[in-house]
Order: structure tokens, then sequence, then C-alpha cells
């Protein structure tokens, strides 16, 4: 499996300079990378460390961070996505990942999802050509969000085919998902061409692989073993310094 590295935990407490965090990862020996939002970092710098490290940039934020259970938000994120998409263009990135945002109190989950879909549909629109792809990424509420609207990756799943377009695909989250009970066999079994990416942290804690008791190995191996060529994005905070938390996970 090829891993990738989400700078905005790793190599953090290393590198302040962001772009630096990408010439460690390279260092440490990590197939690519990946962050958060992109509308807060230099560009150009990262650019510049990605040509000079060669690492591909696997995927980013598609901003605004929006409700997209909310058809009042819409408009603002789907022009929103345009300048995204050139930011990913510019960057190399095949991947952008949007989250579905809040349960909306008040408004059944019938509506919201309808509002979810319609919108997943309209930035399709707008991807097609680009390149780049839309990944929806399901996120537990038991621990880190409370009140999301999309915790089930079968749900997830279930969007992404009602959509019915290439641009539009998953994230999947093997913590979240660990976190929600989910078994990996059964929700992916057959859908596993609808993932994008894929990220890992342990549970409990969202830590690095080996510190708690997710059987993350099994989980990495079923995503190999059934076709999975993406890499794995690990999104964790790490306990010790990033290239000692990478041991685990680079060993195999």
């Amino acid at each position: 499996m090829r891993y990738s590295a989400c700078l905005e935990w790793l190599f953090a407490a290393e590198a302040p300079v962001f772009a630096d965090r990408i010439r460690l990862a390279k260092k440490a020996g990590l197939d690519g990378v990946e962050f958060w939002l992109w509308s807060n970092k230099d560009i150009a710098a990262i650019r510049a460390a990605l040509d000079e490290t060669g690492l591909p940039l696997t995927g980013f934020v598609a901003e605004p961070m929006v409700p997209l259970t909310d058809p009042a938000k819409h408009a603002e994120f789907l022009e929103g996505l345009k300048r995204s998409i050139e930011i990913a263009q510019q960057l190399g990135a095949p991947t952008l990942i949007a989250q579905a945002g809040a349960d909306l109190p008040g408004r059944s989950r019938s509506e919201q999802r309808s509002a979810l879909t319609d919108c997943l549909r309209k930035a399709a629109d707008i991807l097609a050509g680009s390149g780049v792809v839309l990944a929806v990424e399901p996120l537990n509420t038991l621990v880190d969000h409370v009140g999301y609207f999309l915790p089930s990756t079968e749900e997830g799943l279930d969007i992404i085919d009602d959509v019915g377009r290439p641009e539009i695909r998953i994230l999947y989250d093997i913590y979240h998902s660990a976190v929600m009970d989910e078994q990996i066999a059964k929700v992916l079994e057959g859908r596993l061409d609808r993932v994008a990416h894929a990220h890992l942290a342990d549970m409990p804690g969202r830590h690095e692989p080996g510190t708690g008791r997710l059987d993350w190995q099994a989980r990495v191996g079923w995503l190999e073993d059934n076709g999975y060529r993406g890499m794995v994005g690990l999104e964790y905070k790490p306990t010790v310094s990033t290239e000692a938390s990478l041991k685990a996970v680079l060993a195999g």
C-alpha cells in the first residue's frame, strides 16, 4: 500500500513552515501528501516543494466548507468549487474532499439528503472535464463530529449512486468507519470502485496505527486485496515524533 501524509498533523511539530513538511514527508519515505484547506496556505511555496520532491498531492478540501444539506448554501459552495478546482489543477491534485455538513434541526433526513444529492449533481457539472473528482466524506458522530449528517458509509455510497456521475465519489475513512462499528467488507463489497481516497488513524484517540485496538492492517489489506489502487492518507495525531509514529505503517 502507498501512503500519503496529512500535513495538518504529520510533521506539524517538526516544521512550522508548511511547505517544509512536504520535504520531510519525502525524506521519511512517504508516497504523497495532502492537507485540509487551501485558502490559508502559500500555494506557490507548496507547488515549489512538490516539484522539488516529486511527491504528488493526493487532495485537499473543497472550499467553502458549508452544509450541503442546506439549499441556501449551494450557490456559495458551487461558486467556491470553481476556484478549488483551479487550485487542484495548479497543484496536480486529482481529488477534492467535501463534507456533507450538519444534520439541520427542523428538517427531515429525506429533505436534507435530497438537497445534498442535488448539490452534488450540480457540482458534477462543474467538475466535468476538469480531471478532478469530488469525494464526499462520511464522519463519525459518536466522538468527533456530533451532529454531522452523514456518519454512514453505506448511505454515503447510496447517495453517490443516486447522483450517478463519475465526478462524484466517496472518501472512505477507516477510523471514522470503525468508530461507527462498520465492517469494511460489508460496507464496501461490490462498491470499492466508488472510493476516490482513503484515510487511516487508530482508535481510540485518533493517533498513529499501533497505538489503539483497531485492526488497521486487516482493513488496509482488504482494500489492497480487493483492488483499491489509490493511496491511504495518514490522518492522525502523532503521540511521538512524526518519523517515529510512522514505523508501524512503513514497516508493512
